[in-house]
């Protein structure tokens, strides 16, 4: 069996980097597990019925869409102006913040107001994901040498899938340590504060050269440049929307805490593992593909993906029994990364340096609106037919909208290679059509934000 080349981490600013992102995500995953569940219980024990309970864990996805749609746009710009180290700091201090006040709230506050308190946390942290995302991605190029980019963008999206599978299952076993009180989401909450200020700690150790602002326009005239760079741009619109459409409608993260309880009869342990599931998969074919990179036929892996991603959430949907279920999740992980990596890459050796702050933010308003907006869609259509049903036709109206998306983008879906000369020109062609200054030093690209 072949492993990736991990040479890539005898650059301490990668190292840290990388440290930063797992202990960051490790946190956040830990966190996000313990708020749902949480808003589910609490409104149970509020006394809504069980539509309200599915209805409120949707809503927590839309407060945190609404103010990322409205910023997101600003973030970009500012991410191509100014420092991104520090913006990323900014936004992770935040955060920190946020887990530290969840934590002291939670045995402090009745059921209705503390719902109303994480409705507002999740809002204060969807401004700050209009920052980070743009930040991130734009700052690791300038961490590593064109030639070894590609390692080290496998190897951060394998970071981030590794604690996307461990986040989720401590902090199903955290809930469990607490058992029927609140200690274990108290406990979940300040295990993420920890663990997100290790990131903070990591990230001030990174040596990132200093990034002057070159930009003298206006902040109207660069987002404008942006979507127009996107709009013109066919191979990197086909992509971001594909995402959008189908998790939109397929995705059910969400409403795995009302599964876990209501249809699938689990524990605290088991909810948590359940909800890793979408991330194992996700890990192990992100280890695969760094060992086993694609080359070949891209947009056709890209479509094939998404079509079983779309099928296994289907299964999920129908499912009453519990291994069934996680299994469904796990292939849906292994489906989606292989999108993600083939999606991102495609995007990103499309664009030119100076646009991959405002690039990124367009891409992330797309990939929000496909989590936080689908975690609402879920929520509504699962309050309207019940959770089964409403997640079954979402997985069906995605494979539609798949289908559709391979006879809109011809030739996102006949992509053979990441170096196909139709990149480069789909790339020349929007660059064309804008009135971007033309890049300084050598243009690269970034590391995919993975979901």
């Amino acid at each position: 069996m072949r492993l990736p080349d991990f040479s890539v981490f005898q650059r301490p600013a990668f190292a840290r980097f990388w440290i930063t992102r797992a202990t960051y995500v490790l946190g956040w995953q830990i966190q996000t597990t313990a708020l749902l569940w949480h808003v589910h219980q609490l409104s149970i024990a509020a006394g809504k019925s069980e539509r309200e309970a599915v209805f409120a864990l949707g809503l927590v996805g839309l407060f945190q869409f609404v103010p990322l749609f409205a910023l997101s746009l600003v973030g970009g710009q500012l991410a191509d102006r100014y420092d991104r180290k520090l913006i990323l700091a900014i936004c992770y201090a935040v955060k920190f913040c946020i887990a530290v006040g969840l934590a002291a709230a939670t045995t402090m506050l009745p059921a209705t107001t503390m719902i109303n308190v994480i409705f507002a946390a999740a809002m204060v942290s969807g401004a700050v994901n209009a920052f980070q995302p743009a930040a991130a991605q734009s700052l690791l190029p300038s961490l590593v040498p064109r030639e070894a980019l590609p390692q080290a963008i496998a190897l951060n999206s394998l970071a981030f899938t590794t604690s996307s599978v461990m986040g989720p299952s401590l902090g199903g076993v955290l809930l469990a340590l607490g058992g029927a009180h609140q200690s274990g989401v108290q406990l979940a909450f300040i295990a993420a504060a920890v663990l997100i200020g290790i990131g903070i700690a990591a990230l001030m150790g990174v040596d990132a050269p200093k990034r002057e602002s070159v930009e003298t326009r206006r902040t109207l005239d660069l987002i404008v440049e942006g979507l127009r760079y996107v709009r013109d741009n066919k191979i990197v619109l086909g992509a971001i929307s594909l995402d959008l459409v189908v998790v939109l409608l397929a995705g059910a993260q969400a409403l795995i805490p009302v599964f876990a309880d209501r249809i699938l009869h689990t524990d605290d342990a088991g909810y948590g593992l359940l909800r890793a599931a979408l991330a194992i998969g996700a890990a192990v074919t992100a280890f695969a593909i760094a060992a086993y990179p694609l080359r070949r036929h891209v947009g056709r892996w890209m479509f094939a993906s998404t079509f079983v991603f779309a099928a296994c959430t289907i299964v999920f949907g129908l499912s009453t029994s519990y291994w069934l279920s996680f299994t469904a999740l796990v292939i849906a992980g292994a489906a989606d990364m292989i999108s993600v990596q083939v999606r991102q890459s495609l995007i990103q050796l499309a664009t030119p340096d100076f646009m991959l702050g405002r690039v990124a933010a367009v891409s992330f308003i797309f990939i929000s609106a496909s989590n936080e907006l689908g975690d609402f869609e879920a929520g509504v259509m699962g309050a309207i037919f019940g959770p089964a049903l409403g997640v079954a036709l979402g997985g069906g109206a995605a494979l539609l909208a798949a289908l559709l998306w391979m006879w809109l983008f011809p030739a996102l879906a006949r992509a053979d290679t990441f170096e196909d000369r139709a990149l480069e020109q789909s790339r020349e062609s929007a660059a064309g059509t804008t009135s971007s200054r033309p890049p300084q030093g050598d243009e690269t690209v970034t590391a995919p934000e993975s979901r």
